[in-house]
């Protein structure tokens, strides 16, 4: 049905580069445009070759990496962005291109530093310089590694300033000012010994750790290509087949259009790295619709924000973090992937919630019957685009590497939506994918496909060219890949620049400095609130457990404010580099701190003033940002508990053994489940009917206490919440009575 307050292609692409300052880039006129458009094609087809056929060396990858972030950033990202900046004028000597020259010439010397320990690695004498092998250079590094190291230091900050704003680089240069200011820092805690700049470069610039580090390895070789995947598949009609499923699922019941949004972002989130991609994505779709049907504007907006960065810790991608989580733990994929479930269900329940009692309260019915998508038509039209997922997940837990089954998905993509018996010129696609697949069959592969996997694999790969949908033309599939790339070039730009903070760890140990200083902090606290709590008979106001609670709280909050305005990849490394180290101290499981940080640090997606998400939504819903950004985190109030549930009650995660038992688990998520739901109730202020202040107030009590994993505080929560189910039940059977 039309819309009078849809946006039109245009303006929601408009809308998405005003808060993703990823896709912001200049107009770099007509030549240009079309080499960096080429360029884009060929560095997206030189990974997705590299996941099939082998990743080369890894300073030979990440330098091939490198140099394209570089050159990508430089030419499209200006130095300041305002609107003149970013206009195109024809000023051919002194800005070709609408790129000044020192871009250029900054553009060219990042390059030649991301290069040169790869032209450099067997060494050489040429022009003066004598540059032995790089592993007699290690630990000594020479003059020219000094100055291509340094430019790629102050590279590496510039295009994470450039792609993602001042936040990052200023903390990682306060981390570097702490490398070499070591002796002199104020406090005794932090005092270490220092590193001259020589030192520095040689830590920070040599493969294994700084930025040649395992994050920028993950990112090239994995993250890159989920992104990709993502934005291939939505433009192959993946995201149009989950909104429709979204439609027939949640559309028919109370707040259908609020349901819609959720679940359909849910879905979307699976192969999505970004919640402001999602945001705009779906709800260009949902907003305007919760809109019409009565739902005031910055609570769609929110609803919208709010579910979209849920997406982000919805297994199997979440934001593309999920694989550095299994590369730093080192775990198989699929560990993370199962811990993962449980918590991105309770993310849901509270939106879910919170959404169908709200609609209750303000009286507002499901989607027309006649609007809502019939099974049959949806499925008959879209079947073949959810083909390209259901391979890459059979690859991925089947045990293979993330890059191959990006690689079979991403190649999926393409067959099933360019390839058609129709052109017999277009079944190269599918005939070569096909030979592939035999091939890594073969004991010629090495580490190849079963039998059972190349006949799933094949099978899959003919099943996706006899559907009878619109077919992408060349021109379509080569936009999808140059748009992966401006997604990816954000995520890229982070993974270096962050790599500067591990490098710096690693060589000082701040991270377990600082968490001796958060952990010290919380004991003296502690030791203060416990006499105040002395008279209640309970282990859980112990000076232990009171020391445990502040410590988590300190680092949540800590999370929350380093992790506004980054992309959730960014923000995963950074955390985990510093504030994960203080966890390990509480004695908490190692892939329980991973999944808390990672879910507080997405948390800042919906908290303002910080929250590019609801801004967005904001932007959609034509309503008041902040205001939106204030529903969106309250919708996702459940997301600020559950984690806390990860340190208490690690069951809840499911792959730990020691720690995992049904009926333990079975009682944590129940409770947990449970307590996510009142407390929406009391966020909503409706159950029955409407709440009044006190009644809301023993509502959230009693949640608190039962998302808290313990037997004792869920014989509370129900004396709590007792009186309130009562008033609130009572009623409605005076009514049947009558």
């Amino acid at each position: 049905m039309a819309n009078d307050d849809a946006l039109d292609a245009k303006a929601l692409d408009e809308l998405e580069k005003k808060y993703d300052s990823s896709l912001n880039t200049r107009d770099n006129g007509p030549t240009l445009t079309r080499f960096l458009y080429w360029a884009s094609i060929a560095f997206a087809a030189y990974h997705l070759w590299t996941a099939g056929f082998g990743t080369p060396v890894d300073y030979v990858h990440m330098g091939v990496h490198l140099a394209g972030l570089f050159l990508f950033i430089f030419a499209g990202f200006p130095l300041i962005k305002y609107s003149a900046a970013l206009e195109y004028r024809p000023i051919p000597v002194i800005k070709p291109g609408n790129v000044p020259l020192y871009d250029w010439i900054f553009m060219i010397l990042a390059i030649a530093a991301a290069l040169f320990l790869w032209l450099s690695w067997r060494g050489f004498n040429y022009a003066g310089f004598d540059v032995p092998e790089q592993m007699l250079r290690q630990g000594n590094p020479t003059t020219l590694d000094v100055f291509f190291g340094t430019v790629l230091v102050l590279a590496a900050l510039e295009i994470a300033r450039r792609t993602i704003g001042f936040i990052l680089p200023l903390i990682i240069l306060i981390f570097i000012l702490f490398a070499l200011l070591g002796p002199s820092i104020p406090v005794q805690i932090l005092q270490h010994p220092g590193v001259d700049w020589r030192q520095f470069i040689n830590n920070m610039y040599f493969p294994f750790e700084g930025i040649f580090g395992i994050t920028l390895w993950v990112v090239s070789t994995v993250v890159f290509h989920f992104v990709l995947f993502g934005v291939v598949a939505q433009r192959m009609g993946l995201g149009q087949f989950f909104v429709d499923n979204a439609m027939m699922v949640a559309g028919r019941y109370t707040g259908g259009p609020a349901k819609v949004s959720v679940v359909s972002s849910a879905f979307f989130g699976t192969i999505s790295g970004s919640s402001i991609a999602n945001t705009v994505s779906t709800g260009s779709l949902t907003i305007p619709n919760m809109k019409r049907l009565g739902y005031p504007g910055h609570f769609a907006g929110g609803v919208e924000a709010a579910s979209s960065a849920g997406g982000q810790i919805t297994p199997p991608i979440m934001g593309a973090a999920s694989f550095l989580m299994a590369e730093y733990l080192e775990v198989p994929y699929t560990t993370i992937v199962i811990a993962a479930i449980v918590p991105a269900m309770m993310h849901y329940i509270g939106v879910l919630s919170i959404v169908h009692f709200t609609a209750k309260k303000l009286g507002l019915k499901a989607y027309p019957r006649e609007e809502l998508p019939q099974f049959l038509r949806v499925w008959k039209s879209g079947w073949y685009t959810i083909i390209p997922l259901v391979a890459l997940l059979i690859v991925l837990f089947s045990g293979y590497s993330p890059n191959m089954a990006a690689f079979m998905g991403i190649s999926l993509c393409i067959t099933v939506g360019f390839s058609t018996f129709r052109k017999p010129l277009t079944l190269i696609l599918p005939l070569a994918l096909l030979a592939f697949i035999f091939w890594k069959a073969s004991p010629y592969s090495g580490e190849g496909y079963s039998d059972v996997m190349a006949g799933i694999l094949a099978g899959l790969t003919i099943l996706g060219l006899m559907h009878r949908g619109e077919r992408q033309s060349i021109k379509e599939l080569f936009d999808s890949f140059h748009v992966g790339v401006q997604y990816a070039l954000a995520v890229g730009a982070a993974s270096a620049a962050v790599g500067i903070v591990v490098g710096v760890i690693n060589t000082t140990g701040v991270g377990f400095r600082l968490g001796f200083m958060v952990t010290s902090g919380a004991a003296d606290m502690a030791e203060d609130l416990v006499t105040m709590l002395s008279w209640i008979p309970s282990d859980a106001f112990s000076q232990p457990s009171i020391q445990q609670f502040l410590s988590l709280v300190m680092i949540a909050i800590a999370c929350i404010l380093m992790g506004a305005g980054l992309p959730t990849t960014a923000l995963y490394i950074m955390l985990v580099a510093v504030a994960q180290p203080a966890l390990a101290q509480l004695g908490v499981p190692p892939l329980a701190t991973h999944m808390f940080v990672l879910y507080y640090g997405v948390i800042s997606e919906i908290t303002p003033p910080v929250c590019a998400s609801a801004y967005a939504a904001a932007g959609i819903a034509n309503a008041n940002p902040f205001r939106t950004g204030i529903n969106a985190f309250t919708l996702g109030i459940g997301k600020l508990m559950v984690p806390m549930v990860f340190v208490y009650a690690p069951t809840i995660l499911i792959v730990l053994p020691e720690y995992f038992t049904i009926t333990s688990f079975l009682q944590v998520s129940l409770t947990c489940a449970m307590g996510v739901f009142l407390i929406a109730t009391a966020v909503a202020g409706f159950y029955k009917h409407a709440m009044g202040a006190v009644s809301r107030i023993l509502m959230a009590v009693g949640g608190l206490l039962l998302v808290a994993p313990s037997g004792s505080s869920d014989l509370i929560a129900l004396v709590v919440i007792a009186p309130v189910l009562l008033s609130q039940w009572l009623p409605s059977k005076k009514e049947t009575v009558s």
